[in-house]
This record gives C-alpha cells, structure tokens and sequence, in this order.
C-alpha cells in the first residue's frame, strides 16, 4: 500500500478525478460555464467531441502497442491513463453542462446518461485494475472493462446520430 502512495500515475488520477468532481459540481451549482458558443456548438460540445476522438483514437493505439510491442507496455500503459482521465474530465463537462441547462431547454439525456454510466463503470474498472486494488477481483474488472469499452463504443455511435 506505501508503494501506492508513491506512484505518480495513482496521484496523477487522484487529483484528475477530484478536479473532475469538482468542475461537475461547479458546473452544477452554476460556479462555471462552458456555455460559449463557437461556432455550430457550444465549448461543452467542442470539449465532448474532443473527448470522444481521444478515445476513439487511443484504444486501438493502446490495444497495438500492448500487443506487438510488449516492452513499451509501461509508456503505453502510462498515456492510457492520462488520455483516458482527461477524456473523462472534458466529457464530464458536457454531461455537467447539459444535465445543469433549464427545464424549458433541457435534453433528451437517454443515450447520454447510458453513456456516461459506462465512462464511470470504464474509469473505476481501468482505476482498480492499474492500482491493483482488490486485486483478487482483476479477471472480472478486466472483463467488465473490456465489455464496458465496446458498450460505450456503441451508445457513442447512437448519442452522435441522435444528436443530428
């Protein structure tokens, strides 16, 4: 557990996910807006949009360098995280953002809540298994993880055409 709290990645994720409860809750609360309009879309839908490419992008990339180059596994294991924490930070300003907008202009949030939930379930599963934590459940986070990405895939796909 000491070499937990001196591993930089585990404090790297810590603060990234408090600073991403904290904008939720901001944004919430009405502390901070990401409301500015650039062009077709809102910042929030900028940064959403941002999110989801980085996914998109980064999990075959990760996938290929895990698997044909197994030394580099620590470097790609290292940018797994950071992109994946951010993405999760940035869309959870768009998620904060939509579920905060008035009644008279509140969203359809089906396929954005179902979304979301699977983002968590891919954060907490992808948290405990590269903090080996509880580590006698990894073989079930690591197929709850890899399950949650492809459903996530999927609803990313549903959100974007409901959106159009």
């Amino acid at each position: 557990m000491t070499t937990l709290f001196r591993n930089g990645f585990f404090w790297f994720a810590i603060i990234s996910l408090i600073l991403t409860d904290v904008l939720f809750v901001g944004i919430v609360f009405g502390y901070f807006s990401f409301g500015s309009v650039f062009g077709a879309y809102r910042l929030h839908h900028w940064l959403s949009w941002i999110g989801i490419v980085v996914i998109a992008i980064h999990l075959p990339i990760f996938i290929f360098v895990r698997r044909k180059y197994a030394s580099k596994i620590r470097l790609a294991l290292g940018l797994h995280v950071i992109g994946n924490l951010l993405s999760y930070l940035i869309i959870t300003i768009h998620f904060a953002s939509q579920i905060s907008r008035p009644a008279d202009f509140y969203p359809d949030l089906g396929t954005g809540v179902a979304q979301y939930i699977f983002l968590i379930i891919l954060i907490t599963t992808g948290f405990l298994q590269r903090f080996n934590i509880f580590s006698s459940y990894r073989k079930k986070f690591l197929f709850l993880h890899r399950s949650s990405i492809f459903a996530l895939l999927i609803i990313i796909v549903f959100h974007i055409l409901h959106g159009i």
